[in-house]
């Protein structure tokens, strides 16, 4: 069992319920995901994610693209609830990161913390991000990244934004070590927990998206 399904098999076990606007949840609060290459793989392989979709959502992010018919464009669908334009969320943030890439890049410091923030609390928004904030280091020739995430379906969010953030890894000139993630409230929806079940089993299914 890979270390995504581990927690998933302990949001099961362990989890509390609750009650949100999207639906009844069982969730776990402040858990840690600390994930080496090998293991970013293993998730990869063993789980339904929408690779190309993904990409060029980030790509779009990066971009500082609003406008949700650029995404429906690309075949994501998942943001047209948040309405035509995305109001201070993912792009409004991931559009600094690229600058940051470079300067990663240019410098590749070991001393230095490179961060980028996401969310501010204050700020109207219609999608406020999951996705708090990233942080890289440079450690013995070795890129470690550290993510918050504030919130995270743990069926299809989390497993997205790991893959985001491997894509960001690629976009760094070091030799990923780790990514680790430390998940302030992770959940899972009731009315995917059957197939959250039948995920652990070892068959593929999919879930639903609530929004």
């Amino acid at each position: 069992m890979n270390k995504y399904h581990q927690l998933i098999s302990k949001i099961i076990s362990q989890g509390k319920t609750h009650t949100n606007k999207k639906g009844d949840n069982t969730y776990l609060l402040n858990q840690q995901l600390q994930l080496k290459a090998i293991d970013l793989l293993d998730i990869f392989e063993g789980h339904l994610i929408a690779r190309n979709k993904l990409k060029n959502e980030l790509e779009l992010f990066q971009s500082g693209e609003r406008l949700t018919e650029k995404y429906r464009e690309k075949g994501i669908s998942w943001w047209d609830y948040c309405g035509p334009i995305l109001v201070n969320s993912y792009p409004t943030y991931f559009e600094k990161l690229p600058g940051l890439i470079t300067k990663i890049n240019r410098e590749k410091r070991v001393s230095k913390n490179y961060v980028l923030f996401l969310g501010s609390t204050d700020a109207e928004s219609n999608q406020l991000p999951c996705l708090s904030l990233i942080q890289f280091q440079i450690d013995d020739g070795r890129l470690v990244m550290t993510a918050y995430q504030r919130s995270s379906d743990a069926n299809l969010g989390l497993p997205a934004d790991l893959y985001h953030l491997y894509l960001i890894s690629r976009q760094i000139e070091v030799k990923l070590r780790s990514i680790t993630l430390f998940l302030g409230n992770v959940h899972i929806y009731l009315n995917n927990l059957e197939n959250s079940k039948k995920l652990l089993s070892g068959e593929s299914v999919r879930f639903a998206l609530n929004v």
